[in-house]
């Protein structure tokens, strides 16, 4: 079932532009926005290859040409449309789309991914 948070507003967002979003109740950054060329995604902040988070500061994700998304730890680069990773350790995979809208000028994200593989982790 879907969970739709309400984000923020779509002109708080640069084309092109990333954002980093916070859950509560989870530790660090769980999913990122982008937005280029007028549209929007929303995805995990998890590399395919090593699982960290992909910003190298708080809310860059996107390469210094603001053109992939690129992992900060080994340089992996994605394309913003779909999150497929096009060179590094994880070619060929993708980065963990979730369900991305905007109603009245506002970004809204389906969350309900990330609750529930949080309520699948342990506790540590």
């Amino acid at each position: 079932m879907s969970e739709w948070l309400d984000v923020l507003a779509m002109h708080e967002l640069d084309d092109p532009g990333s954002i980093g979003c916070r859950l509560e109740g989870m530790d660090g950054v769980p999913f990122f926005l982008v937005r280029k060329d007028s549209q929007l995604h929303a995805y995990r902040n998890r590399c395919p290859h090593t699982g960290a988070p992909l910003e190298w500061m708080p809310d860059q994700f996107l390469d210094l040409d603001k053109s992939f998304i690129e992992c900060a730890m080994h340089g992996a680069l994605f394309r913003t449309d779909n999150g497929y990773c096009l060179r590094g350790p994880c070619a060929g995979q993708s980065l963990e789309a979730l369900g991305v809208r905007e109603v009245n000028d506002r970004v809204q994200v389906d969350v309900s991914p990330l609750l529930e593989s949080a309520a699948r982790e342990p506790a540590g």
